[in-house]
């Protein structure tokens, strides 16, 4: 093979990788979900699927992958090949709780994953069955300290945000509260309305319909500021009962080794779809709020949950079943 040839080659082995990463995505994307179909995981991931598929002209297909908790569609997204066609939907739940939770995690939240982008926060709102004799959160504290182990809280199963947030706030508060668990929020809520169980602390957006509807009473919201569903309540750390916020975020993140410009090409995307008005509407109807953290700045915001959240649940003595 002559010079020429052999230039000729070199430049075609050297364009090779880059056309392929300009041609992304040359054919359908898988996002997984580790949770089943419904709930703020599965939600996010169809309106991330549906709106970027719009956005790049190419499917985006949602593939719920469930097993203990959010661990095995993690782990699955975590080993997938780092080429940009497998993404997985990211919270606080499967990213900063899941490392506290077990103590052989087979993927690290920071080293197996790159933040594409967060899409939305949504904050927990503590609830009362509605004949708990208690106005606010410092009353049931209040009662809580008198009468040890005498309340008690629902969650939707050992280790789950439910679980987690109220024991770190019963912990802070130096309370004792007995636990309850269920297999999910709906039975939960079964013995909350029934009057058999005392508290649960829910995401806002299910707890809103119980508030609304008159079947509950709203004590606090467990993020930075008020909720606007519901504008009235206080939040924990408005109340003085301790220094503990949180809000679950949900984004989208790919395999770490993605190559560069897969992911400049995803954020750029999903910048894109967080900005369009009718997605931002979607989230603020659903009681979210719209976060469209691109980067290193999801990177930070992750970085700061799980070193968090993971210490916390380790010092909670929490383990997921």
């Amino acid at each position: 093979m002559d010079r020429r040839h052999l230039l000729a080659a070199a430049a075609l082995a050297c364009a090779a990788p880059f056309a392929q990463s300009q041609a992304y995505p040359a054919k359908p994307v898988r996002i997984i979900v580790p949770q089943p179909p419904g709930g703020g995981f599965d939600n996010v991931g169809r309106l991330i699927a549906d709106r970027m598929g719009k956005v790049t002209g190419q499917s985006f297909v949602v593939e719920n992958r469930t097993g203990s908790g959010t661990l095995v569609g993690t782990d699955a997204a975590a080993k997938a090949p780092a080429d940009g066609y497998t993404l997985l939907i990211g919270s606080v739940s499967n990213l900063a709780l899941n490392p506290g939770l077990y103590p052989n995690l087979p993927y690290d939240s920071l080293k197996d994953f790159e933040p594409v982008g967060l899409l939305v926060g949504y904050s927990y709102t503590l609830v009362a069955r509605k004949d708990l004799p208690f106005r606010n959160l410092p009353e049931v504290l209040a009662h809580a300290k008198a009468n040890p182990g005498k309340l008690n809280y629902a969650s939707a199963g050992v280790g789950s945000g439910q679980h987690v947030l109220a024991a770190a706030l019963w912990h802070l508060a130096n309370v004792e509260v007995a636990h309850v668990p269920y297999r999910g929020a709906q039975p939960a809520y079964q013995d909350l309305l029934g009057g058999r169980v005392d508290l649960f602390f829910d995401l806002s957006p299910t707890a809103r319909v119980q508030v609304d509807a008159g079947n509950a009473k709203a004590l606090a919201v467990s993020g930075p500021a008020r909720n606007s569903m519901h504008p009235q309540v206080p939040t924990v750390l408005e109340s003085g009962a301790a220094q503990l916020e949180l809000e679950s975020w949900f984004g989208l993140f790919a395999p770490a080794k993605t190559p560069p410009e897969v992911l400049q090409k995803l954020r750029a995307d999903f910048a894109k779809v967080a900005a369009m008005p009718d997605v931002q509407e979607a989230l603020l109807k659903g009681g979210g709020k719209p976060m469209a953290l691109i980067g290193d700045d999801a990177r930070a915001v992750v970085r700061r949950d799980v070193d968090h959240w993971s210490k916390l649940v380790k010092t909670l003595g929490i383990r997921a079943e």
